[in-house]
């Protein structure tokens, strides 16, 4: 199981231990012998590792396991994916591993390379600065960039990472990061394609998201990680993508999360055996109803969109082309349509009851603003941001802040600040594509999606704004769907893709060296 394998070494080394893990093979349940089980014990075992003496940080405890169970995966030959729920902390984990192995001697003559969605380059550049200082940064973006001689962790964007390849490919790295890794969730992209390229002793990819909408995800995210520990994507789809999302079959799913538990960690904040100091994030659909107009637009809109799909030929592609271009123009009417009759319009009818999703807004409103409570509220709209900034003006007589792709970084910076400190600001209406990720906003105890994403993972980040560490208060999440319209049955199957990332993503810190001696033998069915 060592690293330094040729590849068709490598492959039958993977394929034992994947037999050993799941203790079958083919079917057939495996005996492994008193001393492969020592030697098992011995690869998994993960004994707390001193911190780097530098890191200027106070690790919580699972943070502390996060980073000891990654430092010992490298030591033998493994790379990690670190899937901890959004806002508990990884970056700081895998900063601490970079450190450590800064303080071993293992970035002088090999470097990190961070791979990093561009908006938050600047937040690593940030953490690296204030937890472990004595780690230098070379950031590689920007029309003039270039690679400095001097640095430990390069970062770069995944798009300059994907045209960079063959540059970035040449040079020696110890250890290559990704931060929010479902960047490569599809594997045949140019963009994942690219990012494989690039050697190293050791991968980490970091998400609160392995699983999205299918197992396929999943394993391109583990194969960066492990080459060749799940097999090839063929091999992954016959022996658990078909018989999981095809057939629902639960001993399989089961196969799957001994399989990868010990290098995919994943923790819930909801688990209060890992952090017990957060609240309770309760997350409640909030259901309006059309008001009359609004329904008889929602009714007029529907039968002319779908008139014209239906009059289009399916069996020309170039037609078919078409086809998925009006389904989608009419997703995105009846959207707007739910949302507000004059954001589809655009005939500047400012007048609030006119949507019943904004009138179940100012329900909320009402009672988050008599108790003295702050709140976020999300739309994908930039346009709906604007109107609901004049709504609630028109209401409670104080206009809300905005944040939106439009603002300037000093304006995005105040007004974060404001909303954090400032008692007076108790309203925060954000874009969900420019304030999705990266922003700490504990101040807020409620959070509105006035429209949904229909992407969980997204739908969470934007929450995760508020509930992260620091948060004192319960969160409570507001998802407003509108009633018999399209968005209740798309919200219904939207939940159902959930239930499969639970299905197959192990969870808590069950890797194999914590097993009790029962569990062991359970898993390894010891003869």
């Amino acid at each position: 199981l060592h690293k330094h394998f040729s590849s068709e070494e490598e492959l039958s080394g993977f394929e034992m231990l994947r037999v050993a893990l799941s203790g079958e093979y083919e079917g057939a349940k495996v005996s492994l012998d008193a001393e492969v089980l020592d030697l098992i014990k011995e690869l998994t075992e993960v004994k707390e590792i001193p911190l780097p003496k530098t890191i200027n940080a106070e690790l919580r405890p699972y943070q502390k396991r996060g980073y000891s169970w990654m430092y010992r995966n490298s030591k033998i030959g493994f790379g990690s994916v670190i899937a901890d729920d959004m806002g508990l902390g990884k970056t700081l984990q895998v900063i601490t591993t970079l450190l450590k192995y800064k303080e071993d001697g293992l970035l002088e003559d090999k470097k990190a390379l961070v791979i990093a969605p561009t908006g938050l380059l600047t937040n690593w550049q940030a953490e690296i600065e204030k937890f472990a200082p004595s780690l230098s940064t070379c950031l590689f973006h920007g029309t003039n960039r270039k690679i400095e001689n001097n640095y430990d962790v390069l970062l770069t964007s995944y798009g300059i990472a994907r045209t960079e390849a063959p540059k970035l490919k040449k040079l020696p790295w110890q250890t290559v990061v990704i931060d929010e890794a479902q960047n490569i969730k599809n594997n045949d992209t140019a963009q994942a394609k690219a990012i494989k390229t690039i050697k190293a002793d050791n991968f980490i990819a970091m998400s609160g998201t392995p699983v999205e909408n299918r197992l396929s995800e999943l394993w391109s995210i583990m194969d960066y990680s492990n080459r060749g520990f799940l097999g090839n994507a063929k091999e992954f789809k016959d022996d658990f993508g078909t018989p999981i999302e095809t057939y629902n079959d639960v001993a399989v799913a089961e196969k799957l999360k001994k399989v990868t538990a010990p290098f995919m960690m994943r923790r819930l904040k909801s688990d209060k055996t890992i952090i017990s100091d957060l609240p309770d994030k309760i997350e409640m659909d909030a259901f309006s109803t059309l008001a009359k107009e609004q329904a008889s637009l929602y009714e007029k809109t529907l039968e002319e969109a779908l008139m014209a799909i239906e009059a289009i030929d399916a069996s020309n592609s170039k037609e078919l082309f078409h086809r998925q271009g009006l389904v989608l123009q009419m997703i995105l009417a009846l959207k707007q349509i739910c949302n507000h009759p004059t954001q589809f319009l655009k005939n500047n009818k400012l007048e609030a009851s006119l949507s019943g999703k904004t009138e179940l807004l100012f329900d909320k409103l009402d009672s988050i603003i008599e108790s003295g409570e702050k709140v976020l509220i999300f739309t994908q709209f930039t346009e709906m941001g604007g109107l609901l900034q004049h709504f609630i003006e028109e209401r409670y007589k104080e206009k809300p802040m905005f944040y939106h792709g439009g603002c300037t970084l000093k304006q995005r910076k105040e007004m974060v600040h404001n909303f954090q400190n400032n008692p007076a600001d108790k309203i925060f209406i954000l874009s969900l594509k420019a304030a999705g990720t990266g922003l700490n906003l504990t101040a807020a105890n409620h959070v509105i999606h006035y429209d949904l994403w229909w992407n969980p993972a997204v739908e969470a980040q934007a929450t995760d704004r508020a509930y992260r560490i620091g948060q004192k208060s319960n969160v409570m999440v507001h998802r407003f769907i509108t009633k018999n319209t399209f968005e209740e049955r798309i919200n219904e199957m939207i939940q159902s893709k959930k239930a499969l990332a639970e299905m197959t993503v192990s969870t808590g810190e069950n890797w194999i060296g914590n097993l009790s001696n029962k569990e062991l033998k359970d898993l390894f069915a010891m003869g």
